[in-house]
């Protein structure tokens, strides 16, 4: 108990005590006692205070030009949008006169009929009829994973997320369950389509993709949504739900409207003008 009193009683040392004792004895611990000190300190503050102000006065006299600055950018940002507005129209435009002088061409070679089916199967016009709506979401708590990885061929790694694999499974089952016609997003699928990814994004067609994936897809929606849920890559999305959170949910849908393909357009391949030989 005398170890303990001693501690109380005594908090600080006796060596701290003494020299604080001695410095107000001294008045070092007070305001400077000479003149010189006090017009060092005065000089001191003097010079604070003039830094502050002239930071203060530098400021707003840059306020207005950084102002104007930024006014500037975004004028330019909408400017620039503006241009690319016009040139995504004029794009557009071009594409719908190319599109039309091909089906003239299709329809002067084999008539308006041949004409149409070509334009459907290639995604160079829209389309609409029964089909199914499948949507492809997310697990509610997905995450990254662990190094930040997307799933691997061999394994998935537990992070809940739709891959581009996963979706190139999704549309490939519904190709070979039937669909005449695939859009993802109101991204329509062609022979040209490409279904990639950019980190953790889904790219199509080189745009990005945002979740959830809504998958339309023109066929005979009963036995399109059977044969699909039936299948291999229908079974395999069913354990993504299962086994990892993902989210999906298939309907049957009595008309659904698929928009044209924005580029159809074929540069390498060549129709052959050579017939078969019996």
């Amino acid at each position: 108990m005398s170890l303990l009193t001693n501690v109380m009683d005594h908090s600080l040392d006796d060596g701290y005590a003494e020299a604080a004792a001695r410095r107000q004895t001294e008045g070092a611990g007070g305001m400077p006692k000479t003149v010189r000190a006090k017009l060092g300190l005065a000089a001191g503050l003097v010079l604070a205070a003039l830094v502050v102000t002239v930071g203060a006065a530098n400021a707003r006299l840059a306020a207005p030009v950084v102002a104007k600055e930024r006014q500037e950018l975004i004028d330019r940002v909408e400017r620039e949008t503006a241009a690319a507005d016009k040139l995504e129209s004029g794009v557009d435009t071009l594409r719908d006169d190319v599109s039309a002088r091909q089906n003239e061409a299709l329809k002067k070679q084999g008539g308006s009929g041949q004409a149409d089916l070509v334009g459907v199967l290639s995604g160079a016009v829209a389309v609409h009829g029964p089909g199914v709506k499948l949507v492809v979401d997310d697990a509610k708590e997905a995450t990254e994973g662990g190094d930040g990885n997307p799933r691997e061929t061999s394994g998935f790694s537990d992070t809940g997320r739709v891959r581009d694999r996963d979706m190139q499974r999704v549309v490939n089952g519904l190709w070979e369950s039937g669909a005449e016609a695939v859009s993802i997003n109101g991204q329509r699928l062609t022979a040209l389509s490409a279904i990639r990814a950019a980190g953790d994004a889904i790219l199509v067609d080189n745009k990005p993709l945002v979740p959830p994936y809504t998958v339309l897809a023109v066929g005979d929606g009963e036995r399109l949504s059977t044969r699909f849920q039936n299948s291999a890559d229908g079974l395999y999305l069913n354990a993504l739900q299962e086994n990892y959170g993902i989210r999906t949910a298939i309907s049957v849908e009595k008309d659904v409207q698929l928009s044209a393909a924005p580029s159809v357009i074929v540069r390498t391949a060549q129709p052959s003008t050579e017939k078969g030989t019996s």
